[in-house]
């Protein structure tokens, strides 16, 4: 069973050599400011709003003094504000080289946990990969992992997210992280991970216009975002954004990030659109669950039908959203009395009641991968067939996928009630009863709770967190 760590850490540039550039630049751009201002202090003094700083008063009282003088007075301040870069470069690499040392002692810990493992016959049918691996990396994680949130940004684009339908768990997500106690720091030294509280769903709201196509001006306001943070903080630099994380589950999340390479190719995304094709990267990229609240309501879980008593051996209702679903109607449609596949459910046919009737339930991709049946499959007790050929389900670093549902390809849609006929009684019972044990991970709370979906998006980051290490 591979562990949840990769056996080699990659490192990234060294922090503590970006730091000292950065300090070297600034100590020249200071001395050069201070040569200036010798000869116009007025210059120098005046601040954004063009009032006269405090530091003004001081230069217009020393303007009789000798120019012997002024050039001691520049020589110490200059050697001052070398001497407080410098203490505080030191600082911030002493905190950093705390934190990937408890980092790499977690490591340690999980790959012990993972080489522990009694019986790789027992886990085949377990919901985890490794259970005493993820319990011992969830509790880890619990104790020591913190995020700390860049303020910058004004809602709604910033700070802000959707409550209700497809996208809701990117605002559920935005809000759990901003309000936890647990996680949140407001020390950027402290953090393991910067997150950047950004929601690409209510950037299409207000920064696209319907139909156009033109995803351009929320590229720019992204890569915007991200110019203001480094060149505010040292940490985006420090890691070349590696220890960032964005999260979207708008089918345009991918898309958008690519504006800026460095987010696209080394920060943590998390995703409900995780396609490989399209440049998802399950090493450092993380796949969280579509769950479409209608209402803006937490779910209610409804009791289906016991195993014995569902009649229906396959369902799927939805629109032809993408290729997949055209394919899986033309084969399926009005064909078979145990395959009930819809494009439109008939009057009076309730969607909800036909899941909990059924023993699995299709999960066919559309025009983007993640489709929201599949957490509504698990919320019905009814199996889920995923079809897709791209798509990385959520917590698959964690969860053991074939312990609870059916993954098919698409050209093996023809076969599906073969398929499914294939899989034994015993089999189909216990991918039945895993469905109960998984449930609790893919549950929206309010505030969260442990093990929910929120925690696991958590969990996840904090995984790819783990991957990573910057040299001090």
């Amino acid at each position: 069973m591979p562990s949840l760590i990769s056996p080699s850490t990659p490192t990234l540039v060294s922090a503590s050599a970006k730091l000292q550039w950065v300090v070297i630049i600034s100590t020249l751009i200071i001395g050069f400011v201070i040569m200036i201002s010798n000869k116009n202090p007025y210059w120098l003094s005046e601040n954004n709003e063009g009032k006269t700083s405090p530091h003004a008063v001081i230069t217009r009282n020393q303007e009789n003094e000798s120019e012997e003088t002024l050039l001691l007075s520049s020589s110490s301040s200059s050697s001052f504000r070398r001497t407080d870069n410098s203490r505080i470069l030191s600082e911030q690499l002493s905190k950093l080289q705390g934190l990937e040392e408890g980092l790499a002692r977690a490591r340690s810990g999980i790959r012990n946990a993972a080489g522990n493992q009694t019986s790789h016959e027992e886990d085949k049918h377990s919901i985890y990969r490794n259970a005493g691996e993820f319990h011992w990396s969830y509790s880890k994680m619990e104790k020591m992992f913190k995020i700390y949130v860049y303020e910058e940004g004004n809602p709604p684009l910033f700070h802000n997210g959707p409550y209700k339908g497809l996208y809701s768990t990117e605002g559920m997500f935005i809000n759990g992280i901003e309000t936890s106690k647990q996680l949140r720091t407001w020390d950027p030294d402290r953090a393991h991970v910067y997150f950047l509280p950004f929601s690409i769903k209510v950037m299409v709201r207000y920064l696209y216009e319907s139909d156009s196509q033109d995803i351009e001006p929320i590229k720019r306001t992204i890569a915007e975002y991200v110019d203001i943070i480094a060149r505010k903080y040292p940490y985006w630099n420090r890691s070349s954004g590696a220890d960032h994380s964005m999260l979207s589950c708008h089918d345009w999340g991918p898309r958008t990030s690519s504006s800026i390479p460095m987010l696209y190719k080394n920060s943590i995304r998390a995703l409900c659109n995780a396609n490989t094709s399209e440049g998802f990267n399950p090493s450092k990229d993380l796949s969280f669950p579509e769950i479409n609240l209608r209402k803006g309501n937490l779910p209610v879980i409804v009791e289906g039908l016991p195993p014995s008593d569902r009649s229906i051996l396959g369902f799927f209702a939805g629109r032809l959203h993408g290729n997949i679903r055209v394919i899986l109607v033309q084969h399926w449609k009005d064909k078979d009395d145990k395959i009930l596949v819809y494009d439109h459910l008939p009057a009076g046919i309730s969607y909800g009641t036909m899941m909990r009737q059924s023993k699995f339930c299709l999960c066919p991709s559309g025009y983007e991968v993640a489709s929201p049946r599949i957490v509504e499959s698990i919320y019905s007790e009814c199996v889920p067939v995923l079809i897709s050929d791209h798509y990385v389900p959520p917590f698959s670093d964690v969860l053991n996928w074939n312990s609870f549902s059916v993954q098919i390809r698409v050209n093996e849609i023809p076969n599906l009630k073969t398929i499914l006929l294939s899989i034994t009684e015993e089999r189909y019972l216990e991918l039945h009863k895993n469905l109960k044990q998984v449930l609790k991970h893919f549950m929206i709370n309010d505030p969260p709770v442990r093990h929910d979906a929120f925690y696991m998006t958590i969990h996840s980051i904090w995984l790819r967190r783990l991957n990573i290490r910057i040299n001090t």
